[in-house]
């Protein structure tokens, strides 16, 4: 009986290690030693000092500023005609060079010689009644010398019928002559006055006359003077049925064909001349330090990243903010400050390799040294 009570208990007995044996394990790293993690940590430091060194900002943050916000600029001229017609001749292709002065397109001169020809009869005909009335001016200075004369002769006239009539006067009282002769010599004495009234009305219309071809005369200087102009207005138009190139430089996209009808302003073709710039937008806390004169160089990236040195020459009187169109509302409850960016204008120094093969457009990575105050 206690036999049979005690061999269940030393059954389970050993089955316990047997339980502990099927228990599963739990995996853990292996430990890295000290050098390893030594290693990954001076690893993790270098390339953070090399990403500050590449942007130059922390402990790297030197006397140079450095942007890649910056393009190479230049000018372009815009070629249009300033008088309509159909296009006769083109003489110039896609991005070739021009110099000044040089026939870029011809326009149909037809019409404008035509209105150059009635312009010049239309100033011979003025000057021919400009002569005319310088001719009519003589006449009238003539007739009122005339008038003049005339008038002379009536006085002369109305002295003698005076001193007539005085003598008829004496010698009617003693009865020399008759009362019928006396009346004649008051009615020729009042012939004679009428006469001599008449001799001054006559000069004053002359001098009238005179006047009025003088004041013709001017009319008739101005219409000359006019029709001068017209001749000059069309020999201009007819001069710019030639478009020349306004400067050298090298043309872009010709959008011009022959036998177009184009009007004033009508864009042709544009010029690009050989002046060049840089504009690099630095961020306003970067320009702290800059100041016109010192030295700067960029790098272009359509170059293979070739270097060109330059100076700043100039730098922005206002923000990009400033002249923008359409400017950001700040006037709102949510407000994150943005910095700004200020435009330096560099001018690379003459005589370098390359120079030649910027663009305007090109992109370009900049560095001024703005330790440096000239």
């Amino acid at each position: 009986m206690s036999d049979r009570e005690t061999s269940p208990a030393v059954s389970s007995g050993a089955a316990a290690p047997e339980a502990a044996s099927a228990a599963p394990t739990v995996w853990e790293p292996p430990k890295r030693s000290f050098l390893v993690m030594a290693a990954l940590v001076a690893m993790l430091l270098i390339a953070i000092a090399g990403i500050l060194q590449l942007w130059g900002i922390g402990p790297f943050a030197g006397a140079d500023q450095r942007t890649d916000n910056a393009l190479v600029r230049g000018r372009t001229s815009v070629i249009a005609p300033q008088v309509s017609g159909y296009v006769a001749r083109v003489l110039v292709r896609d991005y070739e060079r021009v110099e000044r002065g040089q026939i870029l397109v011809l326009i149909d001169d037809g019409i404008y010689r035509a209105r150059v020809e009635q312009a010049r009869a239309n100033l011979d005909a003025q000057i021919a009644a400009l002569a005319n009335s310088q001719q009519a001016r003589a006449a009238r200075a003539a007739g009122v010398v005339g008038q003049s004369a005339t008038i002379a002769g009536a006085e002369a006239q109305l002295r003698k019928a005076k001193a007539d009539m005085a003598r008829a006067a004496e010698l009617v009282g003693d009865g020399s002559i008759s009362v019928r002769e006396r009346d004649s010599a008051s009615a020729a004495l009042t012939q004679a006055e009428a006469h001599l009234r008449e001799a001054i009305a006559s000069e004053d219309i002359a001098r009238q006359d005179l006047r009025t071809v003088d004041v013709g005369k001017r009319g008739l200087s101005a219409q000359v003077e006019a029709a001068r102009a017209q001749l000059h207005l069309a020999e201009i138009d007819l001069l710019h049925t030639v478009i020349r190139a306004p400067e050298p430089g090298q043309i872009g996209e010709v959008h011009v064909r022959l036998g177009q009808f184009v009007t004033n302003g009508t864009e042709l073709m544009q010029l690009v001349p050989p002046d060049r710039w840089v504009i690099a937008q630095y961020k306003e806390a970067q320009t702290y330090h800059m100041a016109v004169g010192q030295r700067a160089s960029f790098t272009v990236d359509a170059l293979g990243g070739h270097r060109m040195l330059g100076r700043v020459v100039r730098i922005a009187p206002a923000s990009g903010w400033e002249f923008a169109v359409l400017k950001p509302d700040n006037a709102t409850g949510n407000f994150v400050k943005i910095p700004q960016r200020i435009g330096v204008m560099i001018m690379a120094d003459p005589g370098q390799a390359l120079l030649d093969r910027l663009r305007p457009g090109m992109s370009v990575e900049t560095r001024v040294e703005t330790d440096e105050r000239r």
